[in-house]
């Protein structure tokens, strides 16, 4: 392999809007499930990892909802309690692929206005050699013209990049588009998964055996 590209959220990051609502909701987790659900939903995040608007996207949903509007703002504003923290054994496979001179790239959907806050928080994000953001190209995961901005602007061949991401329609998109895609289920299986493809760092010689 001659890369290895990682998506963010669920992988490297613990991002998870539950860690902020579990104390708006004071720990009833069925109101909170059912607000995440039915108010601030995966598809409205969804619109905001591909460039809506911010204000607009929570000022329309506000509307719509004004029973909850105090909640839906806290999205937005209180936004940065959603990051529960690195997935540290995934950051040290990150590391260990670096040590090993292997390239890594980020493709990733996320709001470009909270990754500008993400990446002050995470100083790892500043090992890739690319990253490519969903709010910032205006269009996202699961479209495969977003996997195609990655390949092109960087010039990597399909054929050599090991893709890896928590969610099985991505991986599923990058497996067509002929990367090795590997669906991660936690750092010890993905560390043996990038063994397997031969990927440099990750084998019986590699970086981390050398510690």
């Amino acid at each position: 392999m001659a890369a290895v590209v990682f998506d963010l959220g669920g992988v490297l990051i613990d991002w998870d809007p539950r860690h902020l609502y579990r104390t708006l909701f004071a720990g009833d987790e069925p109101a909170m499930e059912a607000f995440l659900g039915t108010v601030c939903t995966p598809e409205w995040n969804a619109r905001l990892d591909a460039g809506a608007s911010w204000p607009d996207a929570v000022a329309e949903l506000a509307r719509r909802f004004p029973a909850e509007r105090d909640r839906i703002v806290a999205y937005w504003e209180r936004w940065p309690e959603m990051l529960g923290g690195a997935i540290e054994g995934s950051v040290e496979i990150l590391a260990d692929l670096r040590a090993a001179g292997v390239p890594v790239y980020a493709l990733s959907n996320w709001s470009a206005a909270t990754f500008a806050i993400t990446r002050e928080r995470f100083p790892f994000l500043d090992w890739f050699a690319g990253i490519v953001i969903s709010g910032e190209e205006g269009i996202a995961k699961p479209d495969p013209r977003l996997f195609e901005i990655l390949l092109d602007r960087y010039g990597l061949d399909p054929r050599a990049v090991a893709y890896v991401d928590d969610r099985a329609d991505n991986v599923a998109v990058a497996a067509r588009l002929g990367m090795r895609a590997v669906r991660f289920d936690g750092p010890p299986a993905l560390r043996a998964a990038l063994a397997g493809l031969g990927v440099p760092g990750e084998g019986p010689g590699g970086a981390r055996a050398r510690r």
